[in-house]
């Protein structure tokens, strides 16, 4: 095992990781920016190393900066969190290069999955059901309006590096596809380096169905099961539960070896989300694997009651897994909040400030991973999100009800919060009935129900 991990992330993710480290007796190293150098993270770690300036580019993105910091401290693995660098494919062949070990998957893995249409390749020649879309990358507007003709409007132009909904754009009608392709370029390009995209048919009202998979080194891989993260506004999740209300045992059944699958096919070692489409007539189709830990990991440790980051360190040190397939059952039904300084009467617009007092939930059933406390600064260079709000019960409406306690009681004053937003997201029959997809958040919005971003 480790006797030493820097965490190449901040915010709760990295307070998320150091507890593992702690309770595995592995000793921890945060990295903080200038802006950072009072936070949470960086008070909790054993050691703790600044790596440049306010801005993401200049720290938590600097490759050269970070990796000196783990040789500094003398650190033997790097756990990237999710989003800034826990991606990146070339960040991890550097980490192999200074003899660092990577807490994720290998390198070839994440770049078969990283890009998606090279993804969906794979996936077709491993009978995973993928879209109808592209084979190939836009290469002209004459071979997208072909692929959107075969496919069926409406479809959507995306980006082949894309992830988080970004250089993603919906086409209606073929007079709209060029202005798309175009937009969509420019905003993969900034925001990956890389313009390449494709087409894919929309399935609309569908129900976004996510799938935990991990797998060690020894040749085990196992599915934790379902998490439904269709509530979406903008594409991004605002909800997430286990198990899914849509899935039966069949389905999930089918659905879970189908991530496996998916998983096997680029050798896949560490944690990791295969995630789905799927319709009203319960067909499902592979949309993207996310080759890191998922912000929305909690739901699914509470169900199965498996530590989701404890196992992905371990699988890096060469251990196998701890448990089977055999051993992995759902108890009673989780949800998850995600909790952002915005304001949803602005448009949820980002807000900053001093956190000048706080009060968090608690009681029976309820886990909050943040990166709060009374006095910390809530800064505008980062993410909005300030943490998550995760409860668990003996089933759904149980937990719907303790939610909406736990959302009740919380107490930030000195940023706006979206948890008045959360409460009438939870409060909405539809909600409460199952009837929901990815469309649903926007369907009320046009209807005057909710705040538009």
């Amino acid at each position: 095992m480790f006797r030493k991990i820097l965490i190449a992330n901040r915010g709760e993710i990295a307070v998320r990781v150091i507890r593992a480290c702690r309770e595995m007796g592995i000793e921890a190293v945060a990295v903080y920016s200038e802006a950072d150098r009072e936070a949470l993270h960086v008070q909790l770690a054993d050691e703790a190393i600044c790596i440049g300036p306010a801005a993401a580019r200049d720290s938590y993105l600097n490759i050269v900066n970070i990796l000196s910091a783990t040789v500094l401290t003398h650190a033997e693995a790097i756990h990237p969190g999710y989003g800034l660098l826990s991606e990146n494919t070339k960040f991890a062949r550097m980490c192999g290069q200074c003899n660092i070990a990577f807490i994720g998957p290998k390198p070839d893995a994440m770049l078969a999955m990283g890009h998606k249409l090279n993804a969906r390749r794979t996936m077709i020649a491993h009978e995973v059901p993928v879209i109808p879309g592209s084979k190939d990358t836009i290469a002209s507007l004459e071979q997208a309006q072909h692929d959107a003709k075969v496919a069926g409007y409406p479809v959507l132009v995306k980006a082949a590096a894309g992830g988080g909904g970004r250089g993603i754009r919906r086409v209606d009608r073929e007079e709209d596809l060029a202005n798309a392709i175009e937009t969509a370029q420019t905003e993969a390009l900034a925001a990956f380096g890389d313009d390449t995209v494709y087409i894919e048919k929309l399935v609309g009202a569908a129900h976004h169905i996510e799938f935990q998979i991990i797998c060690d080194s020894h040749g085990h891989a196992v599915q934790l099961f379902e998490r439904d993260c269709s509530l979406q506004m903008r594409r991004q999740k605002l909800i997430e539960e286990s198990p899914s209300l849509l899935l039966d045992d069949e389905l999930r059944a089918r659905m879970g070896e189908a991530a496996l699958r998916a998983a096997r096919a680029v050798d896949y070692t560490g944690v990791g989300t295969v995630e789905f489409l799927v319709d009203d007539d319960r067909n499902f189709y592979f949309i993207e694997m996310n080759t890191r830990v998922q912000v929305e990991h909690p739901v699914t440790e509470a169900v199965t009651g498996i530590d989701i980051v404890r196992e992905q360190i371990a699988i890096a040190a060469g251990e196998p897994l701890s448990f089977s397939q055999e051993d992995v059952a759902i108890d009673g039904h989780a949800i998850e909040c995600r909790i952002n300084a915005c304001d949803p009467e602005r448009g949820f617009v980002p807000s900053c400030g001093k956190v000048e007092l706080i009060h968090l939930p608690g009681g029976p059933g309820v886990r909050i991973d943040s990166l709060l406390y009374n006095g910390c600064e809530v800064s505008p260079y980062y993410d909005s999100m300030l943490g998550k709000l995760i409860v668990h019960a003996k089933d759904r409406a149980e937990a719907i009800i303790r939610m909406k306690r736990a959302l009740d009681e919380i107490v930030i004053r000195g940023v706006e919060l979206n948890t008045e937003f959360q409460y009438a997201l939870l409060s909405l029959p539809e909600f409460a009935e199952g009837r929901f997809n990815t469309e649903t958040i926007e369907l009320l919005q046009q209807r005057g129900l909710f705040p538009k971003c």
